[in-house]
């Protein structure tokens, strides 16, 4: 069974009344599909936008899992080193297919994996006082090379490891970086270190299905094939010419015109499953430094992504939810099959609980979900649901590609480039001067120069 979207409750004269999406507004999205369809295959076939052609890439999936058959049993933690795209995906995917508390200790031949997102002195201590280094794989992932935090986290950890293993360290480091540029590659050629290649047309947000997400994958026994299976599929339905049936373009412009006509520009993810937990912020990213831009007219466009929790978070936002401000849409993400555990009758004394015993785990989660949906949809707070058949590989990858889809057409709706990140630019930049990088030094002097307080309204 593939994904489902029900988007009733964000229709006007639904069960949303009046503050949806008027069905002309949808109608007039229809009309503009076969365009924005076209523009996007046009850019596929140009190979501006590699991540269309990611589930193909099955020559990929069989290196990296070749490797990592050639490796078991060597290590007991895996420690990613990442930022942004180079790590919020493979966090995602470690909560969906991994066993849960694999941090805690390895399950078998599955190492431990750490993603060292960071540069919190808390963090990278705390990772070198569980990982003994004669047990651990450092998996650096920077497709430049250059990137200052992924790159300080790996001369702290080099330090240490050639301390503990001296000449040995290489095998306990795999890059995964561009075919060509950035300091990276050529560094792991002159130590003849193992390595990965992030295609030149994929970007970080997008490399999830790459070896960025392929190799911690393979290593902790992730069923790869499905994964790309389920991407496959997702992905043919998301360029079906028929706007009915597409998935990512009923997303992308209902929640675009929810938007620009009802100013409702917080677009909150809501999974009803701890596995699925951290898609939310995988989609943070994916939405933010995608759709986050300046148009042509010189506006800031672009939705403010949220992830909530289920049933979690409705005991800490969903008194907000239902009677705060009227600017957000919900998605929730609904697990029909779980594996599930029975809730034991109560003892005496707590008979009051009576309801519960016998029923499953699942099916509470699930009546808190419709419960939700229920009261959100009651207040006028538009809504939709995508259901999991069940969490696993397949379908998990089936969802990566609606969302990195409707994240494409989105751009198209907002009138952007979905694919660059100018915004950021700057920042790096910025630290690269701060830090004294060579040549660099204009803009440490910019930066000096200027006047960010005098004073006058600080406290303490």
């Amino acid at each position: 069974m593939a994904l489902s979207l029900d988007y009733t409750c964000l229709m006007s004269g639904g069960p949303q009344g009046a503050l949806g999406v008027d069905p002309e507004w949808l109608a007039a999205a229809a009309a503009a599909h076969p365009g924005q369809l076209q523009a996007l295959q046009g850019r596929r076939a140009s190979g501006e936008l590699g991540f269309f052609d990611l589930p193909d890439d099955r020559q990929t999936v069989a290196a990296v899992s070749d490797w990592a058959a050639s490796v078991k049993g060597r290590y007991d933690n895996v420690v990613v080193l990442g930022i942004g795209g180079s790590a919020l995906g493979t966090s995602a995917l470690h909560a969906a297919l991994s066993p849960g508390f694999n941090e805690v200790s390895p399950d078998g031949d599955r190492p431990r994996l750490f993603v060292v997102d960071n540069v919190d002195p808390a963090l990278v201590n705390g990772v070198l006082r569980v990982c003994d280094p004669e047990r651990t794989l450092f998996n650096v992932i920077s497709k430049s090379g250059s990137t200052a935090e992924t790159m300080s986290q790996f001369l702290l950890f080099l330090d240490r490891l050639k301390a503990a293993v001296g000449d040995r360290w290489t095998d306990h480091v795999v890059v995964t970086t561009d075919a060509e540029h950035g300091f990276l590659r050529p560094f792991a050629t002159t130590h003849g270190l193992t390595t990965f290649t992030v295609p030149a047309n994929v970007g970080g947000r997008f490399s999830v299905l790459t070896p960025v997400g392929l190799v911690p994958g393979a290593l902790l026994g992730w069923d790869l094939s499905a994964l790309m299976d389920g991407a496959a599929a997702g992905r043919e339905r998301c360029l079906s010419a028929d706007f009915s049936a597409n998935p990512a373009a009923l997303i992308a412009a209902t929640h675009h015109l929810l938007d620009t006509k009802r100013q409702m520009d917080v677009q909150v993810l809501f999974p009803y499953s701890h596995r699925l937990r951290l898609l939310g912020e995988w989609l943070v990213q994916l939405a933010a430094e995608s759709l986050g831009k300046i148009d042509a007219s010189g506006a800031g466009v672009g939705p403010l992504p949220h992830a909530a929790i289920g049933a979690t978070d409705q005991h800490s936002q969903v008194q907000l939810f239902v009677e705060g401000p009227n600017n957000k849409v919900f998605t929730f993400l609904r697990v029909a099959e779980h594996d599930d555990v029975t809730i034991p009758a109560p003892p005496e004394g707590l008979e009051g609980l009576s309801y519960l015993g016998g029923q499953g785990f699942g099916t509470l989660l699930d009546a808190e979900c419709r419960a939700t949906r229920l009261a959100l949809t009651a207040a006028g707070r538009p809504n939709a649901e995508i259901t999991f058949p069940k969490v696993d590989a397949y379908h998990v990858g089936e969802w990566v590609l609606w969302m990195q889809i409707a994240t494409a057409f989105g751009g198209e709706c907002y009138g952007v480039n979905a694919f660059d990140q100018p915004g950021v630019e700057g920042g790096k930049i910025a630290t690269y001067g701060l830090m004294g990088r060579k040549g660099f030094e204009d803009e440490r002097a910019r930066i000096e120069a200027m006047v960010m307080s005098d004073g006058q309204f600080v406290v303490g």
